[in-house]
């Protein structure tokens, strides 16, 4: 047996099936060496010497895995120093005369072994672990001292070599009496090396040392050459392009379809039998293993996958049922049990040589494959980045089985470990073994056993492309144990949503700010939320952001469109393009700020759509929901007929086509305000304005009276007057936010409900969606949406047709297309995702007139549900550019709009410390921050109190939650688990229950 023999099965890790090396030039072991072909097997203890008084010294060569620990094992003065300066790197090599001296400042200070080998065993460790080559040049004849090292290789999971120089006494005896610092050194010394080496001769390989050379006499020693060999599973020469296939269990005719569909033109021999699979670009398929039993046809997929392996076309690792199968052909006793009665029955109708062929082929594969530049692992059930390209018994192990928790689930069967969870590795690991309804990507690895045999699919990656090719199941050829899939939530992909993964301390790793803490309590206060009142979660993947105001300022009323009032601003765009210029950010948009309802809306193509990507019943075809998860409406009709409206604005537009996508993933402001905060407005804001207006009135009519009479109350009254003039601009401020919707409204009536009703007649979404229309002004108790409307019932039917009808005056402002199949958005320029916008702004008029028809009349002219986000560019090193954009605001908060966002044009900026630039910043109106501040807040003496505002928790907090939002949009395009992708959008629920000023 050779060297590679044993320690391959020794640890586990069998010989390589030579084809596999890839480029079909190995046969029967032969691996390839630095450039040339050097034998796998080559002997060890002096098995390659010629016996009978022929010395073949200049032939001996000491294969080394390129990752393994090697001992030098010889006594003192045999040449173990000049023999690892000869054939080492110096940095790979560690002395213990060396080690020595570093604790005790002699070399030769016995007392200090203990030390000195305790820091070479840390620094030999510390190598291992990054996966260098290291050389242990120490005397190491003693068994102890040996058995040390051995334990240090298999903690890292590498192999340990020994290379013995077993040169005679007298040898040793003149090299030292020639060194000045051992001139002294006991000939019994000497002797001893030599007894105990004699004794270790015959132990070695059972020490656990996977490869051992022995040199004997000094003409071996000097004629000997190292050369360091690739590990059987190191293929990173190999760059592909691969196709990598999931577990087939026995499936040959969905192989052969798959394999078809991924371009392979099949070969098949006189029996029509396939034998082998040809690319005609020359790809080649990976196989991740289970190859075999519960299938119909297991020595069918054998035949085939064998050929490919065979000429070269294919690699394959194993799968535990492959392991299985391969004890019981070496005769072991094994339980027929999982599929394997079946894969012997079939086996029994071949013939022997084919039956020792696959046991061989068994035999020869390599637990794991690291390909393309270590870019790529490919296993069968998983492997953590600590045991890529290592040889262990270990690592084989858990390459066949993975690992379990030690608990079993109601079905009976082990609960996996979920390594993929904590994986996070710069390679992508390929994997089966755990069947689940679809494969998609976590953490940068990907599980293709979707359950062919159990009626699910055969799944392929293609690499480099990570583009996912599969067929359907042919019929359930065996009934699973457990379900592929179930009902609740993220059983699609295999893992339901479980309390345990948002309950407690939560640290969330994103790609954009590392990791993010959630403590226990704002995840408590987010469950309460999430449980309670939010939506499907499978129609939930993104929850928007916090974000903060700009730098507090100190701009005083008046000079360049001065709004004529005393005192100052709190928000300016001064501040606000100064902060961004200070960060290195030269162009910024200024987006209008809708005062509306912040609102994520996910619209799907069509129903069939919504069901196939996020696992939602028939009836649903996305989502229309809050910032905090809640639905916008509690009538599902209503938010259909905004996404119906939505969806043929899009298609219109050529979106669908264009982006590649069947959903697409939007941020917007829903308006009027009135429509979802109608409590609050009632119950704060409302309350404040009739209060004032039936109370001023009578104050400033007795203080005038009094006045006439010749009281001096001037200053009271001048006093009482501002501040009813404040009062009166509260409501007035409030109520443009408020319009009437409903059958004949329309938003250009902003405020008009509310100067019609009084300060507490706010209509809002309570009424539209509990009684469809009735109690709106406009409506009819009696029957919503046609009497009561002028021109009756036909006029009404045109109105529904061409405007919204019930929904007429609702106005939805999307501004940002977060993402969309297969990709995030959301590092698109604002610019660009605007245009996009525009052109779905832009196709409604086409829509509308399309839905109205002929009996539609002018009603195609009334305001559509879709609102455009007017912006302007502004240069932030440019004066004029900045002034521009000043006036802009100015202008824009002097009609009466709430203010504007500020963004960097070019979104996911950093600084040049390479932390995250604020994604916006608001800088709101100075008329509409009395809603927020109060009715006085702009006098002097209460501007200078806020004036002095902490934002720095504020922009901590918005930065956060960005990052969480951006990390949720990553996965959501990735395909990854839903449990995943709430993982980050309930850290951003959670963060929103942080103490915070609420006003910033």
């Amino acid at each position: 047996m050779t060297d590679v023999d044993r320690s391959e099965q020794a640890d586990g890790t069998q010989r390589a099936h030579g084809p596999q090396q890839g480029s079909g030039t190995h046969e029967g072991g032969t691996q390839q060496v630095g450039g040339t072909q050097q034998e796998g097997g080559a002997r060890g203890d002096g098995a390659q010497q010629e016996r009978g008084g022929v010395l073949a010294a200049a032939l001996r060569t000491l294969p080394v895995p390129d990752l393994s620990l090697v001992v030098l094992v010889g006594a003192t003065g045999s040449g173990k120093s000049t023999f690892a300066a000869r054939h080492f790197k110096p940095t790979e090599v560690l002395s213990s005369d060396c080690c020595r001296g570093l604790v005790s400042d002699d070399e030769n200070d016995q007392s200090a072994s203990g030390d000195a080998f305790d820091v070479l065993h840390f620094i030999a460790g510390k190598r291992l672990a990054a996966g260098r080559l290291t050389v242990v040049d120490a005397t190491n004849v003693q068994s102890e001292a040996r058995a040390q090292l051995v334990r240090l290789a298999r903690e890292h999971d590498v192999l340990p070599v020994a290379i013995v120089l077993d040169v005679p006494e007298q040898v040793c005896a003149e090299r030292n009496a020639a060194r000045a610092d051992r001139a002294g050194l006991p000939r019994r010394v000497i002797q001893r090396h030599q007894r105990e080496l004699r004794r270790s001769l015959r132990h070695l390989e059972r020490e656990g040392f996977r490869k051992v050379h022995v040199l004997r006499g000094q003409e071996e020693v000097a004629a000997a050459r190292v050369v360091t060999e690739r590990r059987f599973n190191d293929l990173r020469h190999l760059t592909g392009p691969f196709d990598i296939i999931g577990d087939i269990h026995g499936c040959r005719s969905e192989l052969e379809t798959l394999l078809g569909r991924l371009g392979y033109g099949l070969v098949r021999d006189a029996l029509g039998r396939s034998v082998d699979a040809v690319h005609p670009e020359g790809r080649t398929a990976v196989f991740v293993g289970d190859l075999v039993d519960r299938g119909p046809d297991s020595p069918g997929v054998l035949r085939l996958v064998m050929g490919m392996v065979g000429a070269g076309h294919a690699l394959c690792v194993p799968g535990n049922h492959e392991n299985k199968l391969g004890r019981y052909l070496k005769g072991r006793k094994v339980q027929p049990t999982h599929g394997l009665a079946e894969t012997i029955e079939q086996l029994d109708k071949e013939d022997e040589a084919f039956r020792a062929e696959v046991g061989a082929f068994i035999q020869g594969l390599v637990s794991h494959y690291v390909l393309d530049g270590g870019g790529l692992v490919v296993c069968h059930a998983g492997l953590p980045e600590k045991y890529h390209g290592r040889t262990s018994g270990r690592v084989r192990s858990f390459a066949l089985y993975g690992d379990t928790t030690g608990e079993t689930d109601e079905f009976g069967l082990p609960v996996r470990y979920p390594w993929a969870e904590d994986y996070r590795g710069r390679a992508a690991v390929v994997y089966g073994h755990t069947p689940t309804p679809r494969a998609g990507w976590l953490n940068n690895t990907i599980c293709l056993d979707t359950g062919c045999v159990f009626g699910g699919a055969m799944t392929a990656l293609r690499w480099p492309e990570r583009e996912l090719v599969d067929v359907p199941a042919e019929r359930v050829w065996y009934e699973p144990t457990k379900p592929l899939a179930t009902e609740a939530p993220g059983g699609a992909d295999g893992r339901p949503l479980d309390l345990n993964d948002v309950a407690g301390r939560r640290i969330v790793e994103t790609r954009h700010m590392g990791r993010l803490a959630v403590r226990e309590e704002n995840a408590a206060a987010a469950l309460e939320v999430m449980s309670r009142f939010a939506i499907d979660p499978r129609l939930l993947p993104y929850l928007p952001p916090t974000m903060a105001p700009c730098a507090t300022s100190t701009e005083e009323v008046g000079g360049e469109g001065g709004e004529g009032a005393e005192g100052g601003y709190l928000e300016h765009p001064a501040e606000a393009f100064a902060g961004y210029r200070a960060d290195g950010v030269r162009e910024v948009v200024c987006e209008e700020k809708h005062m509306g309802s912040r609102a994520v809306v996910l619209v799907c193509r069509d129903e069939t759509a919504a069901a196939e990507r996020f696992g939602v019943p028939k009836g649903a075809s996305g989502a229309l929901y809050t910032r905090t998860g809640r639905p916008f409406f509690d009538d599902p009709e209503t938010t259909e007929r905004i996404l119906r409206r939505v969806r043929a604005c899009v298609e219109e537009a050529g979106l669908w086509a264009e982006l590649e996508t069947d959903w697409l993933l939007l941020d917007a402001e829903l308006m009027p305000w009135s429509l979802k905060a109608t409590g609050l407005l009632r119950k704060q804001y409302a309350a404040v304005g009739a209060a004032s207006g039936a109370a001023f009135p009578g104050v400033l009519g007795a203080l005038e009276a009094a006045a006439a009479r010749g009281v001096e109350v001037a200053p009271l009254l001048g006093r009482q007057r501002d501040r009813a003039a404040d009062a009166a601009a509260f409501t007035a401020a409030y109520r443009r936010y408020c319009w009437r919707v409903g059958p004949g409204a329309d938003a250009s009536g902003a405020g008009q409900a509310a100067d019609e009703a009084g300060p507490g007649a706010v209509h809002g979404a309570d009424a539209l969606a509990h009684s469809g229309g009735a109690g709106i002004p406009g409506g009819s108790e009696e029957v919503p949406g046609s009497a009561g409307i002028p021109g009756g019932a036909a006029a009404s039917d045109a109105a529904a047709r061409a405007g919204l009808g019930e929904l007429d005056g609702v106005r939805l402002a999307p501004f940002q297309i977060l993402a969309v199949q297969g990709r995030s958005l959301a590092g698109l320029p604002h610019t660009e995702q605007l245009a996009l916008i525009d052109r779905v702004i832009a196709a409604e008029g086409a829509v509308a007139s399309r839905d109205a028809g002929p009996a539609g009349g002018g009603a195609v002219d009334r305001p559509g549900l879709l609102a455009t986000t007017r912006r302007i560019v502004v240069d932030t090193e440019d004066e004029a550019s900045v002034s521009a954009g000043i006036r802009w605001w100015l202008e824009l908060t002097g009609a009466g709009g709430e203010g504007m966002v500020v963004k960097p044009l070019q979104a996911l900026v950093r600084r040049g410390d390479g932390r995250l630039v604020q994604p916006g910043v608001k800088c709101r109106g100075r008329e509409y921050l009395r809603i927020i501040y109060g009715p006085e807040y702009t006098r002097p003496e209460n501007l200078r109190r806020l004036r002095v505002r902490h934002l720095g928790h504020k922009r901590s907090l918005a930065l956060r939650e960005y990052a969480l939002g951006l990390e949720a949009l990553d996965r959501l395009a990735e395909g990854e688990p839903l449990w995943r992708v709430h993982e980050a959008v309930f850290g951003v629920l959670a963060l929103e229950s942080e103490p915070v000023d609420p006003r910033l």
